[in-house]
């Protein structure tokens, strides 16, 4: 796993705690080149580095929280060490310590969203935060001023033309259907590609790459392609080795483009350009909702087929009314 959706939340979190609450933020990540992929003024080689008004500090087990700490959160799974929590223990007051869990829309979280843990031998509560898709969960992150970002980007001209000559592209025909790929490699997702490369509609897909994402699709299209695919434009900048080269290419009725992975305030422009986007971890997820774009959510599979409870609720939210 690459853990982009993990990083992209947890930096996503940081930045609107530092700029719309104005909190000193200490970010503690045991892995910099994925928050570098979203961040490209990341120091991956530095223990600790100042990113937008955001302390980002290399994971350390030894590491104590600052004697004025007052909200310690763990993330995703992540606790808090033992020496930290005696350190804790020793302030007064002591930390609000809160554990953020993964999004889900499955009826529970709402009986558990803020429920107290009291440590068994510490003077420590712990806090669960789900966030979700009711009032009664901790909702969804989103800056203030998003919507209206973009409701003035899909209703400027200019700036839909400016995104796609930073793209090196030209604008697509006003007849053609823009997507989005942003997922992983499964056995489905040539058929998809076949089918878009077959079907009646031109579709312009846009791919975000890096190592790990997506491979497959990549080299299926250059395999079925070949020497047959009609390049349209120049390639982007700064590609991973991973990508093919050639630019704007077109196979059939698919022309396809793959993308340097963008950071995460590129990302969001992405969404409000296509007209249907594919998505996977839990930040894409949530940006694809705020786009208001038609989405589909290519759930990561987990033990026991647990992700297929969570697909089932969400759908039953997104879809209510249709």
């Amino acid at each position: 796993m690459d853990h982009f959706g993990d990083a992209g939340v947890a930096w996503r979190l940081a930045r609107q705690l530092r700029h719309e609450v104005g909190a000193e933020v200490f970010l503690y990540l045991d892995h910099l080149p994925t928050l570098a992929a979203l961040v490209p003024t990341c120091d991956v080689s530095a223990p600790a580095q100042e990113l937008e008004g955001v302390w980002v500090v290399r994971w350390d087990p030894l590491l104590r929280p600052l004697a004025y700490t007052q909200v310690v959160l763990e993330t995703f799974g992540c606790e808090v060490p033992p020496d930290a929590l005696q350190a804790m223990a020793r302030q007064h007051p002591a930390p609000v310590w809160i554990n953020l869990e993964y999004l889900s829309a499955e009826p529970w979280v709402e009986h558990c969203h803020r429920l107290p843990s009291p440590h068994p031998r510490l003077p420590l509560t712990r806090y669960f935060f789900f966030p979700g898709f009711t009032p009664h969960t901790g909702g969804l992150l989103r800056e203030a001023s998003l919507l209206a970002q973009r409701d003035r980007f899909q209703n400027d001209p200019l700036a839909i033309e400016n995104f796609w000559h930073r793209l090196h592209c030209p604008a697509p025909s006003t007849e053609t259907t823009v997507i989005s790929l942003f997922g992983y490699d499964g056995r489905e997702l040539p058929k998809l590609l076949h089918a878009w490369h077959d079907g009646p509609m031109p579709i312009r897909c846009l791919i975000p790459a890096a190592d790990g994402l997506a491979p497959g699709a990549l080299a299926f299209l250059q395999q079925q392609s070949g020497s047959r695919a009609e390049i349209l434009g120049p390639a982007p900048q700064d590609l991973p080795q991973v990508a093919p080269r050639g630019g704007l290419q077109r196979w059939g009725a698919l022309e396809w483009v793959v993308l340097p992975f963008l950071a995460q305030p590129d990302y969001d422009p992405l969404l409000w350009a296509c007209h249907f986007n594919l998505v996977r971890g839990e930040d894409s997820f949530v940006r694809a909702q705020w786009a208001a774009r038609p989405l589909l959510w290519q759930i990561y599979p987990q033990p026991e087929e647990a992700h297929w409870i969570k697909l089932e609720a969400f759908l039953d939210r997104y879809l209510a009314g249709l």
